[in-house]
């Protein structure tokens, strides 16, 4: 059998991020999974080490990789239209799942219940790469606002308040821990000094 899994996901690097916005760098979907997959490990070994987690952090790490299967289908639908209204955002996510089956459907029949749990995580696992999805939004507007872009203004004080609302420890620990290194330049992370 031949299969198109990979091929499909390959195409993730064609998906713009932000299409409604000026970047001064642009992002795709390939990019923003990875960094995704980075931070929803760190949300899952915080969790683990000091929150009474429970996490596979390796799976919570790779379903953060596998979040946007869909997208290689849908494409990325900017976020004011995919929360207009609970209808559309509803109709979207069944969108998306249909998305998401199509490409797991492409698996040999005896790597499906390999993959789909990355691709279809749990509650629990989908909540933490949820907030890493938002810890890297956010760290996107940092990005931007740190090259005078202020398109990313607004964006960056809803993003925040969003994710201190979460009232997650672990969201807290990663914002307050590793966010104020995203501000500095080259120069002052490669410092010995603090």
């Amino acid at each position: 059998m031949d299969s198109r899994f990979f091929a499909f996901l390959s195409r993730m690097k064609y998906i713009g991020r932000w299409g409604l916005m000026h970047s001064t760098v642009p992002e795709n979907v390939a990019e923003h999974s990875l960094q995704v997959a980075w931070v929803a490990h760190a949300l899952a070994v915080i969790e683990n080490k000091f929150f009474g987690g429970n996490f596979d952090a390796c799976k919570v790490g790779m379903a953060g990789a596998y979040h946007e299967t869909g997208e290689v289908i849908t494409g990325d639908m900017p976020t004011p239209i995919k929360y207009f209204s609970p209808e559309i955002n509803s109709a979207y996510k069944k969108v998306e799942r249909i998305a998401e089956k199509r490409i797991l459907n492409t698996l040999p029949p005896e790597l499906l219940c390999d993959f789909q749990p990355l691709v279809q995580p749990t509650q629990e696992e989908k909540r933490l790469v949820k907030y890493a999805d938002k810890i890297t939004a956010y760290i996107k507007c940092v990005e931007e606002l740190n090259s005078n872009n202020t398109e990313f203004t607004q964006a960056q004080r809803a993003i925040e308040e969003e994710l201190r609302a979460f009232g997650s420890p672990s969201v807290n620990y990663f914002l307050d821990t590793f966010l104020p290194a995203y501000k500095l330049t080259l120069d002052e992370l490669t410092s010995e000094e603090k």
